[in-house]
């Protein structure tokens, strides 16, 4: 399971400790958790993955501002790369979920893509959970009240996010949607 945010929010913001809370229930389930490796929230995610004695993996990428992978990753899954592009598909190949916390402009990049993937039947659908329902909220009003009132997409594209805060909603409903993809796969 894909976990992105801000490399920007540290151990003081809620948004870490939360990014903590859903990796640690997402391992749990049996998941691995792969971040870009960074710090903030991504090192978070990969602390949670660990404290659970889940799979922790990075996928870096060569940047001025982040140039050391973040201490929680296992060392054999800790890949660092030199494209985007190339971590873009390390993301979303074997993805069984994706968890958007607070972020920036790379974190709207992977939200977008893999929603417009998802939309033109490019790859399997999985689920999109939004965590911090009031940093995401003003986003979705604008997608329905602009993107989709102007019919730019359909009403069951907005199907494909899901918002909570809940950490175990988010595990529980990424482990239900492996659970039915794999009875079907194997039907």
């Amino acid at each position: 399971v894909s976990i992105f945010g801000s490399a920007r929010l540290m151990p003081a913001s809620p948004y870490y400790n939360l990014a903590v809370d859903v990796a640690q229930h997402i391992s749990n389930k049996g998941f691995a958790i792969i971040t870009g490796g960074g710090p903030g929230i991504m090192e978070a995610a990969n602390k949670g993955a660990q404290l659970a004695n889940g799979r922790s993996c990075g996928v870096s990428i060569d940047l001025p501002h982040e140039s050391a992978s973040n201490l929680y990753i296992d060392q054999k899954y800790n890949l660092r790369f030199r494209y985007f592009f190339i971590r873009k598909v390390m993301f979303i190949r074997y993805a069984q979920g994706y968890v958007f916390l607070p972020g920036g402009l790379g974190t709207l990049d992977e939200l977008f893509e893999a929603l417009t993937l998802i939309q033109t039947k490019k790859i399997h659908p999985f689920p999109i959970y939004l965590m911090g329902v009031t940093y995401w909220e003003g986003l979705m009003d604008w997608i329905k009240g602009t993107i989709l009132a102007h019919g730019c997409i359909s009403p069951e594209d907005l199907d494909l996010v899901k918002l909570t805060d809940d950490p175990e909603e988010v595990a529980n409903g990424i482990e239900r949607h492996y659970q039915r993809d794999r009875a079907i796969r194997n039907f």
